[in-house]
């Protein structure tokens, strides 16, 4: 069956009529034999989303997005947080079409590899030496194995407060979703807790000699406490793990630099992905050169095969990273970011509070990547509430599961927005005083991280 392309919708402040979700429901049993999960992320996956409410998009433009229905949303947390300047952005677009004319994949390295890498190195300043990948999962999994490499110890420490770091063994088998992995290899990876620097002192202490790395973003929902980073670096090097930044969230968010720009402190190695090619696959390691190099062939070490990918520097994916940096180069990206993100979170806080719903709806995090949150009366997370929020934005022509903005949202958009949520969350109330059952269409979303499905 082909699928039909909606027509451009009207401008974005009009109103939108409820959408109907008959086409997207007429394919999901299609989706589902012949992807395992129906999608190929789990986190877009239909157990993400309302019932009968998860539409199968088509195109893109800017912050809006259409599905097979022809409905149009204005969507918050484009591609998982990848799409920051907004969908089929043309300077990006161009740059990656003319460098495909030009073939995409050699036999050899393309001068452009060259140039990429000395521009992303001099942009984000993290490091000494680059290597390109297609994912993030790939970037932090070679992290992990140069510093174990490195080091010569296999354990890994990572921060149990931040959600995901790779589709690997290493860490996926720490999860609930655990089946496949051999117990020998999750038992290597192990936890401390964000803000709570006695809990990784405690783990050295627990493993002396034995811990290869810190694995961590550099900050989520929570920001760090005054000398946390600063501490979690301070330990590293005495004890001579090597750090790692995960800023494959962060990165082109925070700060041009990343969040470790916008904190000031510089890690052994980074990984970057998502914002650096605006929704292209592309991602990054980056750190000190006596790392770095230790994947290359001027060392007298034993040789790590660090990256080593066929689609790793796929040319037109390189061209559209470099036409992201320019962006960032001439606009201010990131400043914008942070002022519609934060126009936003006054917008729902101002409405929960009207609503008495302060504790219960929140908007959480640095303005330019928000979260929020759906609680019941006693301030418990609630799988149903949020299903309901998202049940009531969507009709409203709101795509939301989280409140994550890019370029394109504008103070008119996000103004009209808020309104809408003001709408949403009376409904919130009224499911908080009647029960949520009375308003709410089908099961509830559920977990990723869940041992049965």
């Amino acid at each position: 069956m082909e699928l039909p392309l909606p027509h451009p919708a009207p401008d974005i402040l009009a109103p939108t009529a409820t959408p109907h979700f008959d086409r997207s429901d007429a394919l999901r049993e299609r989706f589902h034999a012949v992807i395992p999960g129906g999608a190929h992320t789990y986190a877009k996956g239909d157990d993400q989303f309302p019932e009968h409410m998860a539409p199968y998009i088509v195109r893109g433009e800017g912050c809006r997005v259409w599905d097979v229905d022809g409905n149009k949303f204005v969507e918050f947390g484009a591609g998982l947080r990848a799409v920051t300047l907004g969908h089929a952005y043309a300077p990006v677009v161009a740059a990656a079409a003319r460098q495909l004319s030009l073939g995409c994949n050699f036999g050899r390295p393309a001068v452009l590899e060259l140039e990429m890498a000395e521009e992303f190195l001099d942009f984000t300043q993290a490091g000494d030496m680059v290597k390109f990948a297609k994912n993030g999962s790939d970037a932090t999994s070679a992290a992990v194995k140069l510093a174990r490499a490195y080091t010569g110890r296999h354990l890994v420490a990572i921060c149990l407060d931040h959600p995901f770091f790779s589709v690997d063994d290493w860490f996926i088998g720490t999860t609930a979703v655990g089946a496949g992995i051999p117990a020998a290899v999750s038992e290597l990876t192990m936890g401390f807790h964000y803000n709570d620097l006695a809990s990784l002192e405690n783990l050295f202490a627990q493993h002396p000699g034995q811990v290869a790395c810190v694995l961590m973003e550099v900050e989520k929902e929570v920001a760090p406490s005054p000398g946390f980073l600063a501490g979690v670096q301070a330990l590293c090097r005495r004890e001579g793990a090597v750090l790692i930044f995960d800023e494959i969230i962060t990165g082109f968010r925070w700060h041009n630099q990343g969040a470790q720009g916008f904190h000031g402190i510089r890690p052994d190695l980074s990984t970057f992905g998502k914002a650096l090619g605006n929704g292209f696959s592309v991602a990054a390691l980056a750190g000190r050169r006596e790392l770095m190099e230790r994947g290359g062939l001027q060392h007298p070490h034993e040789r790590v095969f660090l990256l080593s990918t066929t689609y790793g520097a796929e040319t037109h994916a390189l061209a559209a990273a470099r036409a992201v940096l320019q962006v960032y180069r001439q606009e201010p990206v990131v400043q914008h970011l942070h002022h519609v993100g934060g126009l936003l979170a006054a917008g729902l806080r101002q409405s929960a509070q009207e609503h008495g719903l302060s504790q219960q709806v929140q908007a959480l995090g640095q303005p330019c990547c928000l979260v929020y949150t759906t609680r019941d009366a006693q301030g418990q997370h609630s799988a149903a509430l949020r299903t309901l929020f998202l049940q009531e934005t969507m009709r409203r022509g709101l795509l939301m599961p989280s409140l994550i903005v890019n370029y394109s949202h504008t103070e008119a958009t996000i103004a009209r927005v808020v309104e809408q949520l003001h709408e949403v969350l009376g409904m919130y109330r009224r499911a908080l005083n009647e029960g949520v059952e009375k308003y709410l269409h089908g099961r509830p979303v559920k977990s990723v991280y869940r041992r049965y499905n």
